[in-house]
């Protein structure tokens, strides 16, 4: 009897995991990422010994975070080109106005400024290509 007892909580248990990931899964569709790796988290705290629901999770953890940095490398990728095409403006007049012995402090620092910007773009960039690779390699590890 007690072996029936804990078997139906067992199965109550694992049934409540899956809804969660259910839930998870339902607020990533609807692009609420935070939501959803809330959920998760709270999934694998409440339910440790749900493994097979803690996998899938993983998995949707991983998407996540995927989609995630795609989307905002799109936009690190569109500020990047505006910003490249500025400075590379900037860049050409303030060597023509150089050569003319006509530059100002103020668009020396304004083309210094533009470059950290681009810099500092192009890192994130950078940055965010890797963490995609890195999410791929743990993808086709799973």
């Amino acid at each position: 009897m007690l072996a029936a007892v804990l078997t139906a909580c067992s199965d109550n248990k694992q049934k409540d995991a899956v809804a969660m990931l259910t839930k998870a899964n339902t607020q990533f569709e609807q692009g609420q990422y935070d939501r959803a790796l809330i959920t998760i988290d709270s999934l694998r705290k409440v339910y440790p010994s749900a493994i097979e629901t803690r996998k899938q999770a993983l998995r949707l953890q991983q998407d996540i975070e995927l989609k995630r940095s795609q989307e905002e490398l799109a936009l690190v990728d569109s500020a990047l080109e505006a910003v490249r095409h500025d400075y590379e403006y900037q860049k050409q007049k303030v060597e023509k106005d150089k050569r003319e012995l006509r530059a100002t402090p103020e668009e020396l620092t304004m083309l210094t400024k533009t470059r950290v910007r681009r810099d500092s773009l192009q890192t994130r960039f950078d940055v965010l290509c890797a963490k995609i690779r890195y999410i791929h390699k743990k993808q086709k590890e799973l």
